[in-house]
């Protein structure tokens, strides 16, 4: 890949499509991830105003270190960030109230948390004038569908979502992300137990990327050994249970001839 003409590319697509808008910059939710870094730092190196968000629910103390540690290495980096830390949890807490016990389960209330962090995204981009930035890649948006609808699927723009996981962190490395963040398992933050991707999906993104590939070529299997078949068989279980979230919403259309 060639990361600086990509890095270009991008920040140039951001701009035309902010101008296009007809608003202000940008806001990004910051995870302490590798997504939300490059995502943020394209946004930022457009010079337009870019409103980063540290958005708190339940948070690992090492994940709020390195999302603070991302946006104050932003903010020196480029005068016209601005930061806001926003603890959602009594929000959150107050949905737990609310809900019913018999939803509350584990993926439910997962799910609950990236749509409140959607909510509040939207809250700053729309009083300041701004997209809000996605921060998903193409193995996750386009791949196996690992994000929430209406969650964290939940945008404007989606700078990063042709780009490989592979290629996101070479991109980071370009660009100067800390290595705090480079080295972190990728987690999406939204469970209790902060469990990481990999021990979600079963298979590590990597091994995503490959089978996202060999799916594509209509590669031989017989030719796979035993972990690869498996990791195959992850990613098209993920794919047809997340396809929904990949395609246009149907629409249930109407006869000609009941028109008339």
């Amino acid at each position: 890949m060639q990361t600086a003409k990509v890095i270009d590319y991008i920040v140039n697509w951001l701009n035309t499509s902010c101008d296009g808008a007809g608003l202000n910059g940008f806001v990004v939710g910051i995870s302490g991830g590798i997504d939300s870094a490059v995502t943020s730092s394209l946004c930022a190196t457009t010079g337009k105003r870019t409103l980063v968000l540290n958005m708190q629910i339940y948070q690992a103390p090492h994940q709020v270190d390195l999302a603070l540690q991302h946006m104050a290495w932003l903010k020196q980096k480029y005068p016209h960030v601005e930061d806001v830390n926003i603890d959602l949890t009594d929000a959150f807490q107050t949905i737990e109230k609310t809900f019913p016990s018999a939803v509350q389960d584990g993926l439910t209330m997962a799910n609950t948390r990236a749509r409140l962090r959607m909510l509040t995204l939207y809250a700053f981009a729309g009083h300041h004038r701004l997209l809000v930035a996605g921060t998903g890649n193409k193995v996750e948006d386009f791949g196996v569908g690992f994000y929430t609808k209406y969650g964290d699927g939940g945008v404007d723009v989606s700078p990063i979502a042709d780009l490989m996981k592979s290629e996101v962190y070479a991109i980071g490395r370009y660009l100067g992300i800390i290595d705090g963040i480079l080295n972190a398992p990728p987690t999406d933050g939204l469970w209790h137990d902060n469990r990481s991707d990999e021990s979600q999906i079963g298979a590590s993104y990597d091994e995503l990327e490959w089978a996202m590939g060999f799916a594509n070529s209509g590669g031989d299997e017989r030719t796979l050994d035993g972990r690869q078949k498996k990791v195959l068989e992850i990613y098209r279980k993920f794919r047809r249970m997340n396809r929904h979230k990949m395609e246009p919403i149907p629409v249930a259309k109407i006869p000609d001839e009941m028109r008339r």
